[in-house]
């Protein structure tokens, strides 16, 4: 272990993100009556330029004027290198009173992007004496936010997740591939004339992991195009678990009971995370580093993964 320990993430339910366009609010009171734990109001890519300035002020009605309950609400800002995303900032700091919780921050690709909003949001929020300090979200989108993800993880202590926007990444990458997300038809390996689909996103995933880990961030698995194809949303999003994301997007409604069905921890896997806790404080009790538990060696490592499954769940049960 380094001297230097790792940040604990923010304690917030984060399995599922669900989006949603400005300029829909009628879709507004269903997302706030849904089981998703953060809520996405969207200012970029779902809506059209023409469309931005009233998706704006729908959204900045809702903050307040709809009942969000205990969930995360979070508004994805237009980039940086488009001219809507300042006033976006002023207007929602402004305006839309103190039960924002995050902005959403598309397409970082180093870390001078995020104090550029930081200082953006700061001085909004000094000048109005905001009492409850906004938080951010970035999205890792582009061959540079994946060159430099780990000075992004470091660029403010506003942030608290990251998410992977594969559509964005798979263009600036220049992956021949149309889908977002999942497995892709042309990437797979041969044995013994048998295709083998490996994961094509594992790779930027696994670097989005190690940073947010290091950095004390949420890492959040993003969208799954085809809403039609419930067993390959699953299969993503438990690959996408075992890499230690903590949650993932949902572009649809019916994929929220999927990902919180794969990112809240079984009660088999609760039950065994507190039996290894409670054999390793008697094993600690008599004086042992490590002991057996169902034929297995478990040792501290084994008290750290079995903490975080109890901790996800009373966090989630709460």
């Amino acid at each position: 272990m380094s001297f230097r320990l790792q940040p604990t993430p923010p304690a917030r339910p984060n399995r599922c993100q669900l989006f949603g366009p400005g300029s829909r609010p009628a879709l507004f009171d269903k997302m706030a009556a849904s089981a998703a734990d953060v809520v996405n109001l969207d200012l970029e890519d779902s809506v059209a330029p023409a469309d931005k300035p009233a998706a704006r002020a729908n959204i900045i009605a809702a903050i307040s004027g709809v009942d969000w309950g205990r969930k995360t609400l979070s508004v994805r800002i237009n980039g940086l290198d488009t001219p809507f995303w300042y006033r976006d900032v002023v207007d929602l700091l402004e305006q839309a009173g103190d039960r924002l919780d995050q902005i959403m921050i598309p397409k970082v690709g180093c870390a001078a992007d995020i104090y550029a909003v930081d200082a953006l949001v700061t001085a909004v929020e000094r000048a109005r004496g905001r009492s409850r300090p906004i938080a951010f979200e970035v999205i890792i989108e582009s061959a540079a936010g994946i060159s430099h993800v780990d000075e992004i993880a470091s660029a403010s202590p506003r942030l608290v997740a990251m998410s992977l926007g594969a559509a964005d990444f798979a263009a600036s990458m220049g992956m021949q591939t149309t889908g977002i997300g999942g497995t892709q038809d042309n990437y797979y390996m041969l044995r013994e004339g048998a295709k083998y689909w490996p994961d094509p996103w594992h790779w930027a995933q696994a670097a989005i992991v190690a940073a947010c880990r290091t950095h004390g961030l949420l890492p959040v698995d993003g969208p799954f195009g085809d809403f039609a194809d419930d067993e390959g949303f699953r299969a993503q999003a438990l690959r996408s678990a075992t890499l230690g994301m903590v949650g993932k997007w949902a572009i649809h409604p019916k994929q929220v009971a999927l990902a919180n069905e794969v990112f809240t921890p079984s009660a088999a896997a609760v039950a065994e995370a507190r039996e290894i806790l409670a054999a390793m404080a008697a094993a600690t009790a008599r004086g042992e580093g490590a002991t057996v538990y169902k034929g297995r060696l478990v040792d501290i490592a084994s008290i750290r993964q079995a903490e975080v499954i109890v901790r996800q769940s009373e966090m989630i049960g709460a």
